[in-house]
């Protein structure tokens, strides 16, 4: 727009991965405003996009879950100017974001330099959890510790990123981990190596990999991967689907020189987010993109 104004403009929206439609508006407009926050942008204003079986739910359970994603856009400082609505099979629900960014400080993908530490703000295994709802055997704690993850936004880890003025950025999400790291390492011509031991994980994922709940997007992002892959001897693969979980609203992945390690960790604290993990490191451009360590 300017010298000093960009625009960031994007837009997602997806079916209920959750039963509350309350929960399922959070959600949806969290993960929605993720990709404005990993660029070091702020969201501005917001358009509805949704989908509705006018004759098969009740008009509630739709004011249910605009009422979800209009208290996300408010806490996020976020104007829900309008939208737009079809009569659908299936609930769909989602947003247009536009926000706003200095030209000169816009994080993308592209720039991790080797011997960058590898930062991810979230736990992962969102798709796990959800696939386990949908099978209607996921347990009130570990679906409650995966809402409360996914409705996390991420503005603060953003503020964060610009205060200690990082490398690169992604948001972790359909991709899943293994996918978004091989965008950075294509993107910035460096090789991501990842301790696969560091990497934080919902509660319970773990149980419901081994009972075979595992969402078909996630089995198609590590066919996608695989031959860009370093795999330790040791990840099996339980450990392999975890990587390639395909993430709803997750967290940024985010590459910074290692004489930040201290001073960013501190900042990402102060600005409210808890639990982010060292999860590997930026390597010089081997054989493979992607390597994953057992420790």
């Amino acid at each position: 727009m300017s010298d000093q104004l960009a625009l960031v403009l994007t837009t997602d929206f997806f079916t209920p991965i959750v039963d509350d439609p309350y929960d399922f508006g959070r959600i949806a407009a969290a993960n929605a405003l993720s990709d404005v926050y990993a660029m070091g942008g702020d969201p501005f204003a917001a358009l509805n996009l949704v989908g509705f079986p006018r004759d098969d739910l009740p008009i509630s359970v739709l004011q249910e879950i605009l009422a979800g994603g209009a208290q996300v856009c408010a806490d996020a400082g976020v104007t829900i100017v309008g939208g737009h609505t079809i009569d659908d099979q299936e609930p769909k629900y989602g947003l247009a974001v536009t926000g706003r960014v200095a030209p000169d400080r816009i994080f993308s993908n592209d720039g991790a330099k080797p011997g960058d530490i590898l930062v991810l703000t979230k736990p992962i295994g969102t798709g796990i959890i959800s696939t386990a709802i949908k099978a209607g055997i996921a347990e009130k704690t570990h679906v409650s510790a995966a809402i409360e993850c996914m409705t996390q936004l991420n503005s603060g880890a953003s503020l964060a990123m610009r205060k200690c003025d990082i490398d690169c950025c992604t948001d972790v999400t359909g991709f899943g981990l293994i996918g978004h790291a091989l965008n950075i390492a294509r993107a910035s011509e460096v090789t991501i190596r990842f301790d696969r031991s560091s990497i934080p994980v919902l509660p319970g994922v773990k149980s419901y990999i081994d009972k075979g709940h595992i969402p078909s997007g996630s089995e198609r992002n590590l066919e996608s991967v695989s031959g860009f892959v370093e795999w330790d001897e040791n990840c099996d693969a339980d450990s392999r689907f975890l990587l390639a979980d395909a993430q709803t609203s997750g967290g940024l992945l985010i590459a910074a020189d290692e004489g930040l390690q201290s001073k960013f960790l501190k900042v990402l604290e102060a600005e409210g987010v808890i639990g982010s993990k060292i999860v590997g490191q930026v390597c010089e451009r081997g054989p493979l993109p992607v390597i994953v360590c057992d420790s």
